[in-house]
């Protein structure tokens, strides 16, 4: 049976799945599966991705027609997974042990293409990946600082303080002042 896959940014949550694959039924595809950066349509629907890519852009995704970007977003997609990796693992992985580990590639080879496509180096998106993790975290209000430092596997409070203004521009006294604290959706960290 013949399918058509799609490799789609900006998807980065579980209701990003949802919607892509409503978006793709309305269009009259059948899509047999849709996971977070790919869909994939059966044989009676194949697809011209220039002819989905206004449809799926409406809603804020983009279809990626070369491998690298292809590959920057599974990148992604595996970094946020390593987030979870982190804070729950005993003995956690390095990042570039956990990537050359799913990616079976190295670490010099996955960093490259990252760099190249995304204009930001892998270790730079996950620290804004963790400080919006962390901004979550704050503004439920339910752990101090030092709890989720040590959950996100800083070595401390004062660490993840330091790191959180040089991405921020603020304190996280000052961010947790804020009524409305910013943040940003995963899609826009690079």
């Amino acid at each position: 049976m013949k399918t058509t896959l799609l490799h789609i940014k900006n998807m980065v949550c579980p209701r990003c799945i949802d919607a892509v694959r409503h978006l793709l039924e309305q269009a009259g595809y059948r899509p047999t599966q849709v996971t977070l950066g790919q869909a994939q349509l059966d044989h009676t629907t194949p697809a011209d991705p220039a002819v989905l890519a206004p449809i799926l852009h409406e809603a804020g995704f983009e279809v990626l027609m070369g491998r690298a970007d292809q590959l920057t977003e599974q990148i992604k997609g595996a970094l946020g997974e390593y987030l979870e990796h982190l804070r729950t693992a005993r003995m956690p992985l390095t990042t570039s042990a956990f990537l050359t580990e799913r990616f079976a590639a190295t670490y010099s080879h996955l960093s490259k293409v990252f760099s190249r496509t995304a204009n930001l180096t892998i270790e730079k998106y996950l620290i804004r990946l963790k400080i919006e993790r962390v901004k979550e975290m704050l503004s439920y209000g339910e752990m101090t600082l030092s709890e989720i430092a040590d959950q996100m596997r800083y070595s401390s409070g004062q660490h993840l303080s330091n790191q959180f203004r040089q991405v921020t521009g603020r304190s996280v006294s000052e961010f947790r002042r804020d009524l409305m604290p910013k943040r940003m959706s995963l899609d826009q960290l690079a």
